[in-house]
């Protein structure tokens, strides 16, 4: 009964996929280049292992070997070694399929020295995805050392390869992984998906080991905007017949609808599916609850912290452990609890269904069946899941010039500007360069310095253009610097010219040569004057206790200047106090006379006609007729 039912269980995915399910085969060139007459490009499936070189491109020479052909044996074995001479193009061998894993033939022309591995189909068939075995105790030992690039190529072309190698020719070839993974923009959206189980095995480990080591990297991307990071979780569904029984609650939440494996693949002991479940909906949820409050970055911290803290092996897998963990990062507890809604509730878990429709493949990404998987701007990643590796592949999805910094470490890329520039533009006496390494390569591309704008081809010519060009190597002109003093023969007025400055004589912009105002201006030409001529200019002084004007070109005694400025001050205060008080003596004499005169004048009025007065009326003697 416990075998059926995990049959069911494990069939269960297929119906889910029946109808819109596709696998997408991830394809990157091939280019033959040379001998001439097979010269052409071609596609090829890249492999699900190894280290696929996103962003980049390898040109190798290929070899197909006499004995051992399939690779399922050691090349040791038979005494062949694909190891390159120095100076010689890397090593790419082909090799057939059939009578063994595609990565254990891998691993045995690495082994022997290869750089990359091509492998031709025994069947005229669309190309297919050369994937790992699930890993026992033998393919775990290779797989996950498996570091060089290998992919699939079909019958057809394999025959011309090896007809061409047969007839002696050198057959030269270039992988080409740079259109890999598409790159509209200047932000990359991944996915992970990925589980909290972590007694699932090699994969299980392979997993936990890669989310620890990429956390740094993914934070970095993530708070400098550069990404846009959404973990998955795989749910499976338990056949409606047995969503009543007892392995199918022991696996499932909400009634049957959402169930993963038996973590241990013993329905009587240990931790139960639903328990992955539940802890997958929880890590969802983080996720949901860190991106509301604008920092989708602390579900790295929530999955690493987990992961050491609340170990399946130490019996702390729980919700109590769990909690402790979102506390320690700050985030809402009741938040993340409503987010995961009732897990026995006979419906659907919003969270979870959006889940199990994402699944589904849509546009160029194929359906998510393999744990773990990695989607890099709704592409597939191939390869194994290993920090370096992944992060090119993420890094061959910028548009080219707008990577962040940390594609551009030397783990990941190698700098094509330290070798001689990269072939563009650079002046040596401003060290300035046209180069801009990207993580595809280079770019010849004129710069921009200090706001000051280059414009040319970024080849072979950069010129200056605009205002502030002076600033730049001086904008070509001579300059010079002795003791503190600094001098440049650049002018900018709309036009840069070359023109020596006071002080100097010369082309302005080879050279220009001091002048000595001394002897040809004759300056400092008082008589009690010496001149000492300076770089750029001159320096008059009067011995004794002589004092010299420059303005004047005189020499005065000090001390005779000092008492002359001492009764200068005094004479000012003197006539400065004197006419205060004569000010102050007329306002007096003013306003005393003009009352005396006021005075006497109304006296005056008492007894006879004043100027400004009418004329008194004549007294008449009234005895006269």
């Amino acid at each position: 009964m416990m075998r059926l039912f995990l049959g069911f269980l494990l069939l269960s995915f297929a119906p889910f996929f029946s109808i819109h399910g596709r696998f997408v085969v991830e394809k990157n060139s091939l280019r033959v280049t040379s001998p001439d007459r097979i010269r052409g490009t071609h596609d090829t499936a890249i492999g699900n292992f190894g280290i696929p070189q996103y962003g980049g491109s390898m040109a190798g020479n290929v070899l197909y070997p006499k004995d051992n052909q399939k690779g399922c044996k050691e090349f040791s074995d038979v005494g062949i070694s694909f190891q390159s001479k120095p100076g010689a193009l890397p090593t790419f061998v082909l090799l057939d399929r059939g009578d063994c894993f595609f990565a254990l033939k891998v691993w045995n022309a690495q082994k022997a020295g290869a750089s990359a591995v091509l492998v031709a189909d025994d069947k005229e068939e669309p190309l297919i995805t050369m994937d790992s075995p699930e890993e026992d105790g033998s393919s775990a030992k290779y797989i996950e050392n498996i570091t060089i690039p290998s992919a699939l190529i079909d019958k057809n072309f394999g025959e011309v390869l090896k007809k061409s190698i047969h007839s002696g020719d050198m057959v030269n070839v270039n992988l080409d992984w740079r259109e890999a993974v598409p790159h509209p923009d200047d932000r990359v959206e991944y996915e992970l998906w990925t589980n909290s189980n972590d007694e699932c095995g090699v994969k299980c480990d392979m997993l936990m080991e890669f989310v620890k080591d990429f956390k740094g990297a993914a934070q970095i991307l993530e708070k400098g905007g550069y990404t846009q990071f959404t973990p998955h979780y795989i749910t499976w569904y338990c056949p409606e017949a047995f969503t009543l029984s007892k392995q199918c609650k022991s696996q499932c939440i909400n009634h049957g609808r959402y169930c993963a494996p038996d973590p241990e693949q013993d329905f009587t002991t240990g931790y139960e599916g639903k328990d992955v479940v539940l802890e997958n909906l929880r890590q969802l949820c983080v996720f949901k609850v860190a991106n509301e409050t604008k920092k989708p970055w602390v579900w790295w911290d929530y999955v690493t912290d987990f992961q050491i803290r609340c170990p399946m092996k130490e019996k702390k897998y729980n919700k109590d452990c769990a909690v402790a963990v979102i506390q320690n990062l700050g985030l809402d507890v009741k938040s993340v609890d409503q987010c995961m809604g009732d897990p026995s509730a006979d419906s659907e878990n919003r969270v979870l269904k959006e889940e199990q429709d994402a699944q589904v493949g849509k546009g160029s990404r194929g359906d998510v069946t393999i744990l773990p998987t990695l989607v890099v701007n709704n592409r597939q990643y191939r390869g194994k899941l290993e920090k370096s590796a992944v992060l090119k592949a993420i890094c061959s999805g910028f548009e080219e010039t707008t990577e962040p910094a940390v594609c551009l470490s030397p783990d990941v890329e190698t700098n094509e500007c330290l070798d001689n520039n990269g072939g563009c533009w650079h002046d040596k006496s401003a060290n300035l360069t046209a180069c801009k390494d990207t993580f595809r390569g280079r770019v010849c591309e004129c710069p921009l310095v200090d706001g000051l704008k280059f414009k040319g081809d970024g080849y072979t010519t950069c010129e200056a253009s605009g205002p502030g060009r002076c600033k730049v190597n001086n904008g070509g002109c001579w300059h010079d610097a002795r003791n503190g003093h600094a001098y440049s023969a650049c002018t900018d007025d709309g036009e840069v010219k070359c023109q020596c400055p006071p002080g100097f004589r010369g082309d302005g912009i080879k050279s220009c040569v001091d002048i000595d105002e001394c002897k040809e201006r004759k300056a400092c030409q008082c008589s009690e004057c010496s001149c000492k001529n300076t770089w750029g200019s001159y320096d008059c002084s009067c011995g004794g206790d002589l004092l010299y004007m420059r303005d004047h070109d005189t020499c005065i005694s000090k001390s005779a200047s000092e008492t002359r400025s001492s009764w200068t001050a005094i004479w000012v205060i003197l006539i400065g106090l004197s006419m205060a008080g004569c000010g102050a003596y007329l306002v007096y004499k003013y306003r005393l006379r003009s009352y005396m005169d006021s005075e006497i004048r109304a006296i005056m009025a008492q007894y006879m006609p004043l100027d400004s007065q009418g004329e008194v009326p004549n007294h008449v003697n009234q005895n006269h007729a």
